[in-house]
């Protein structure tokens, strides 16, 4: 096959199949990223370069195959196996873990994509509603909000993140959350804004 051909071509250093399949396993048992740390208790190894190259021999691996499945390197040495970005909408209401309800989920999307932004922004452009929203999202860890003069910025959380299987990188996220979520949803959103009286 072409993977072992190109396998033939570059010194492997080491990588052997069992340390693939256990990096493999380990991410897809995890369902969320995993640190080289984690990896390399997972290898029984405390070689991070060891880690590091079993990983990305398997990124390259699974970049050859065509399957709806990728492994991604994230920031802080964290890897993590994910369904790829254009089959999320087709499969998202088959997902066994508890989804947020429409409502929450859509204000989430704004927030994730619009970060760092003022809580009277998601306010203005959610609706009152989005106060409730808001307090969900903070309690589950999925946003964070903090003073900033008399208002309050809100962002997503390392949580968010993690449980999405997003980048940690805000630039990053908000690429692979166009994928993701309709930007028609947030267009939508956009245009549905009040007007900006300020409210005493």
């Amino acid at each position: 096959m072409l993977p072992e051909e190109k396998a033939e071509e570059k010194p492997e250093d080491g990588i052997d199949k069992r340390d693939l399949a256990l990096i493999e396993a380990a991410l897809y048992v995890a369902g969320r990223p995993l640190d080289v740390n984690e990896l390399a208790s997972v290898l029984r190894t405390r070689s991070k370069k060891r880690v590091q190259r079993t990983a990305e021999k398997l990124i390259e691996l699974y970049n050859t195959r065509d399957t709806a499945i990728e492994i991604l390197a994230l920031q802080d040495e964290r890897y993590v196996l994910q369904l790829k970005a254009e089959y999320t909408p087709e499969v998202r209401r088959l997902a066994l873990r508890p989804l947020l309800s429409v409502g929450p989920l859509k204000t989430l999307s704004y927030i994730a994509y619009r970060q760092p932004l003022p809580q009277k922004q998601v306010i203005d452009v959610r609706g009152q509603h989005a106060y409730g929203h808001v307090k969900q999202l903070e309690d589950m860890n999925l946003i964070s909000r903090e003073r900033a003069g008399r208002s309050r910025i809100i962002r997503t959380t390392e949580f968010f993140a993690d449980y999405f299987g997003l980048s940690h990188d805000t630039k990053t996220m908000k690429q692979q959350l166009k994928n993701i979520f309709a930007k028609d949803d947030l267009d939508e959103a956009e245009r549905s804004q009040p007007s900006r009286t300020e409210p005493s």
